[in-house]
């Protein structure tokens, strides 16, 4: 089953809460959330995985 990963938006201008990530058999290894971006606000500093 392909990886999948729940990201917060730390903005506080952006109105966004949580979000999934639902990734491809093909997503490299090394990919970190940090090379993503909000759907919303655009931002790529604000971004953090949850981790449970």
């Amino acid at each position: 089953m392909p990886p999948t990963e729940e990201v917060v938006c730390t903005d506080d201008d952006c109105f966004l809460d949580i979000f999934e990530n639902h990734y491809t058999y093909d997503v490299p290894d090394d990919l970190e959330v940090t090379e993503l971006s909000c759907p919303v606000c655009g931002g790529t500093d604000c971004l953090e995985r949850v981790e449970l």
